[in-house]
């Protein structure tokens, strides 16, 4: 069954808004896909547009879950694979960026809860080739699949309850471990020090559990509450920063705290481009993220 606390937040925040929530059972990934072939030069590789459809599919027909999902708790998300070259007639180097967002309860927005841009995804595809779901086999190209499908799974559990998505990220990083041995490139150091396996390691430490909570209240604390009491929703949202830039002191080169930021800098300059916050929200963000000072310059033009 859907976590009730999941279940609950959601209900009780959209039936708040006025959305009433019909009980159709859905999958529980909501996933649009979209491949670039357009660096292969060859009209032999049309078969490639055959695997954007399957891969849609894989990602949409699957049960991730032992959770009942209904219509509107769908997690929307999306995964651009770009293929960069041919290694062989079937075998392909690719970038895949993969995007998950969820409501913003009380408005008619979303919000992105995490980008993850992988430059290292080696795979094969043959004309035809069928794409079977089984997590005790390590295969390039669903591996790959099933790890973020999980890895989405575990950071939309993480914005409705404190540490919900932990069972999601324990799943993907069993995928992960099984993955490192394959010798494909993105699953360990030696090709990239910022990989799949570190990613969901971090994820799952100690260490990083004050970041998880923070996506827990920045979400549902924070976006969730602008509409009923904005001044004390981005008081929440200054809260979070304060705790990450705590945070940010005990990690060294955090790749989640590096992509939590990486995902959120324009939106929160734009949560603190109104209000009073603007010269302590500059000061703040500037520290704890100074790799996007540009955007945070706005917020004292």
């Amino acid at each position: 069954m859907l976590s009730r606390l999941r279940r609950a937040g959601l209900a009780v925040l959209l039936l708040g808004v006025g959305i009433s929530v019909q009980p159709i059972a859905a999958q529980e990934l909501d996933c649009q896909v979209q491949l670039d072939r357009s660096q292969l030069s060859g009209s032999e590789f049309s078969f490639l547009d055959d695997l954007e459809r399957r891969i849609q599919e894989y990602m949409n027909t699957q049960t991730w879950t032992d959770d009942e999902f209904l219509a509107h708790e769908q997690i929307v998300c999306s995964m651009q694979i770009v293929i960069l070259e041919s290694i062989s007639l079937s075998e392909f180097r690719s970038r895949l960026i993969v995007t998950t967002r969820r409501p913003i309860y009380g408005t008619s927005q979303s919000t992105t809860v995490v980008r993850v841009n992988d430059p290292e995804w080696r795979f094969e595809y043959g004309r035809g080739t069928s794409l079977n779901f089984d997590l005790e086999q390590y295969n390039a190209l669903t591996s790959v699949l099933d790890f973020y499908a999980y890895l989405m799974l575990g950071y939309d559990y993480d914005t409705f309850s404190a540490l919900g998505g932990t069972p999601h990220f324990e799943t993907a990083r069993r995928i992960a471990n099984r993955a490192e041995g394959s010798g494909d490139p993105g699953w360990s150091s030696i090709s990239n020090q910022r990989n799949r396996r570190q990613l969901v390691n971090d994820l799952l430490s100690q260490r990083h559990q004050p970041l998880r909570r923070a996506y827990h209240r920045y979400h549902l604390q924070g976006l969730d509450r602008f509409v009923e009491a904005p001044e004390k929703a981005r008081g929440t949202v200054m809260e979070v920063v304060e705790s990450l830039r705590e945070l940010s002191r005990t990690l060294n080169n955090s790749y989640p705290l590096d992509l939590f930021f990486a995902t959120k800098y324009q939106e929160l300059t734009a949560i603190f481009s109104d209000g009073d916050l603007q010269d302590r929200a500059y000061n703040l963000l500037t520290q704890v993220d100074p790799s996007h000072s540009t955007e945070y310059n706005k917020l004292v033009q």
